[in-house]
């Protein structure tokens, strides 16, 4: 494969948790994830199968802990185990071992979402999906807060009798949160959330409707999930870091537990598919009809730093919704610009304070205004400009000025993170604005020796037509691990969600409230989670692959005002930010065609990948034989968009894809092509038809690179329209 043209390629890396130290000349204990060529037969019970795994493990003398972490069943065939370096390297020279690899260590990713997106209590897509009653949804997270009333079974069916989880809370679950487990090693008792981000991604996928949330005052509404009628499970997998046996483990009881949803706001860069524990559960969740979302990870805006980029994994990346927390910042020169903050005190005056610049000492320290760096520097009583960046909290800013008397904060962007703002429950008050807006105010500061503001705080507003916007923090594709697939797979809520919190929030104002809005790809993914619950509850027989390609096809394009969707830059969204559009649920729900794959489907696409057979096996957990496999290019895979790479010297690629009919029996589509700039392409046939429903047909698109591109990458989209439905395939081509 070529060198891909693009600029500022980021590659992720994933700091493995399993280095071994030394301690006397010998190797420590550390956790390995050990997989095995699997078994002929099946295990009986669950302990043979267990009992074979111990025989791998180094004899223990009496009185030593048991090196067996996890034991997996149902994702893999394997275990995790602790091992010195040593045993580890020995271990793989053993008959029957496939890999042996340290244990890595993986990250978080962190009211009125749903009335955005379209969903209302007792009409639509809400009342034709049931709410998404009797759906399941797993969550791996940092475990959940049970008393919360956003997991109160008021209206709730009971739970499915095909559930087979636990509960370990000492009071037990209820009909909305029917399972509760911790996988944290060396945790003892129920996976309470001491962090909180589990409570608030598992209320935003599925939490029952609490009237009067709001978050200090602000936002005030009915809160919800997106599948408020769903069923909720919680495996807690995140204590000091998400580690790679827990997640496995986590995913392994979840899949036999009887999940439908599995949502992961986790993830740890760009690995290898059959390195990736998460790609290696999911693909065994999919084979059990289980859909699996994940989050692309907080990289963003620089190109290829996504996170969870296996085709079968629904690849999530953030953008806002239309409400903001408004905190205008006013110039003494009678300016005004948008900003926002959660913290909105009632008694912040009116009249104009001195504006100072953290920075005018010329230190970068004070610039960010770093912890300490204003003691020498006259803040008090005034209005102060902070820098963003310098690896220092943006609430930790409003600290170092509030610790040294200043009276209130503009916290401007750096020129990576543009026009994206977050509001944030600062300590003091506050307002986060643009790039652009505070290089203004720098410049009105240094244009007078007497430079005033102050800041008037409007509260909650809602109705802004940029929305949805793609937020700098959200990973870019393309996928590092196979160009072939275009990712993310679509953007959904992240910004400034309100959702469920542990019991009791307090920010330094002393008010408390159960409910936090935070920002992340961890807040989109469970979004993504509960509209995947809504359509598995109004179309139980479509396969996880289907309600991707529903979810992709129908996602919008433009904002609320009608104009593409931009990013941070305030210009439009590339398709490596975008990927297929933002998720748009009702038409979701009614697609026309989908593109569906099954599981083995993928097994001539891994091959194409030039992974060994061992590879592949271990992904798809069966033997694999390449050489007698019908191999396929990456974007021969039948996926709901085209990613191509095009060499200046190649001639003309054609792909095909299959699409089946889920809307009216008798209906007949033809195409339109926004075609990439510097590529030709052609589309056969020009109409397909269709007389039953769930008929397939085929397509094909040839692609061909004109002479004299310079360009890294271009973007289109080809459109099968019918008379009721508009059925969206997005287009990359890359230039090598």
């Amino acid at each position: 494969m070529g060198a891909i043209c693009l600029v500022n390629l980021v590659f992720m890396f994933i700091v493995p948790l399993a280095v071994a130290s030394k301690e006397n000349g010998k190797s420590s204990l550390s956790t390995y994830i050990v997989h095995l060529k699997k078994p002929k037969g099946v295990f009986a019970q669950a302990v043979d199968l267990d009992g074979w795994y111990r025989s791998f493990l180094p004899v223990t003398i009496p009185g030593q802990r048991t090196r067996m972490v996890f034991s997996y069943r149902n994702v893999v065939t394997g275990f995790a185990a602790k091992l010195t370096a040593e045993e580890a390297e020995a271990m793989k020279r053993k008959e029957g071992i496939k890999s042996v690899w340290p244990e890595k260590v993986y990250s978080l990713h962190t009211t009125h979402s749903p009335d955005f997106m379209g969903l209302q209590q007792s009409l639509g897509f809400w009342n034709q999906s049931n709410y998404g009653r009797g759906v399941i949804i797993g969550v791996l997270d940092t475990g959940i807060t049970p008393g919360h009333p956003s997991f109160s079974d008021e209206g709730m069916p009971p739970q499915p009798a095909k559930w087979k989880g636990k509960c370990e809370f000492e009071g037990g679950c209820n009909n909305k949160l029917i399972g509760a487990r911790s996988f944290v090693e060396g945790e003892v008792g129920p996976p309470a959330d001491e962090e909180g981000h589990g409570t608030h991604t598992a209320s935003t996928a599925g939490g029952n409707f609490v009237k009067g949330a709001n978050v200090f005052g602000n936002a005030n509404g009915t809160a919800s999930g997106m599948a408020p009628l769903a069923h909720l499970a919680m495996y807690k997998v995140c204590g000091a870091g998400c580690s790679e046996s827990a997640i496995l483990a986590a995913m392994d009881a979840a899949v036999e537990d009887g999940v439908d949803v599995l949502s992961l706001s986790l993830g740890g860069g760009s690995i290898p598919f059959y390195m990736d524990s998460i790609a290696l559960g999911a693909f065994t969740a999919i084979q059990k009809g289980v859909f699996v979302s994940c989050s692309t990870g907080n990289e963003g805006p620089s190109y290829g730093t996504l996170s969870n980029e296996a085709p079968w994994i629904l690849t999530v990346g953030a953008s806002t919704i239309d409400r903001s927390i408004a905190a205008v910042p006013k110039l003494g020169n009678g300016l005004t610009f948008d900003g926002e903050s959660l913290y909105q005190p009632n008694d912040f005056p009116s009249t104009l304070l001195p504006l100072v610049y953290s920075g005018a000492n010329g230190k970068a320290a004070s610039a960010f205004c770093a912890p300490g760096s204003l003691k020498d520097v006259d803040v008090k009583g005034k209005v102060v400009l902070c820098e963003r960046g310098g690896d220092i909290g943006r609430i930790d800013k409003g600290q170092e000025v509030k610790d040294n008397g200043g009276a209130a904060m503009i916290l401007m962007n750096d020129k990576l993170n543009g026009f994206s703002t977050i509001a944030d429950p600062h300590v003091l008050p506050a307002t986060h604005v643009g790039y652009e807006t505070g290089l203004s105010i720098r410049k009105y500061i240094n244009s007078t020796i007497n430079a005033t503001a102050t800041i008037i705080f409007k509260g909650t507003v809602l109705g802004k037509q940029t929305a949805p916007e793609v937020t700098s923090f959200s990973s870019r594709g393309p996928s590092l691990q196979s160009f072939g697939i275009l990712k993310p797979d679509i953007i959904g809520p992240g910004v400034s969600i309100l959702a469920a919190w542990p019991v009791s929030v307090e920010n330094k104002t002393n008010t408390n409230s159960t409910f936090n809005m935070i920002s992340g790809t961890s807040m989109s993914c469970p979004h993504l989670s509960g509209i995947a619950a809504l359509l598995k509850s109004s179309h139980p027989d479509w396969s996880p692959a289907a309600i991707k390609s529903a979810i992709m096809t129908t996602a919008s394009l433009v904002n609320l005002g009608g104009n593409p969707i931009v990013d941070e830059t305030n210009t439009t969204a590339d398709i490596f930010a975008t990927g297929a559009g933002h998720v748009n649920p009702s038409k979701a729900n009614d697609p026309g065609l989908i593109y569906d794959i099954q599981p083995d489907d993928y097994i001539p696409y891994l091959c194409g990948l030039n992974y060994t057979d061992e590879e592949v096996g271990t992904i798809v957990q069966q033997t694999v034989n390449c050489s007698s496999e019908s191999i396929i290019a990456e974007a021969e895979l039948n996926y709901p968009s085209f990613s191509i790479l095009l060499a200046e010297s190649g001639g003309s690629q054609t792909y095909t894809r299959t699409v089946m009919n889920v809307g009216p029996a008798s209906s007949s589509y033809t195409y339109e092509v926004f075609v990439p700039t510097g590529v030709d392409v052609s589309v056969k046939p020009e109409e397909i038809v269709f007389t039953e429903v769930n008929q397939k047909q085929t397509y094909s698109v040839t692609f061909s690179r004109q002479k004299n591109i310079s360009l890294p990458f271009s973007q289109g989209l080809l459109k099968w329209v019918s008379a009721q439905h508009d059925v969206n395939t997005p287009i990359v081509a890359i230039f090598e």
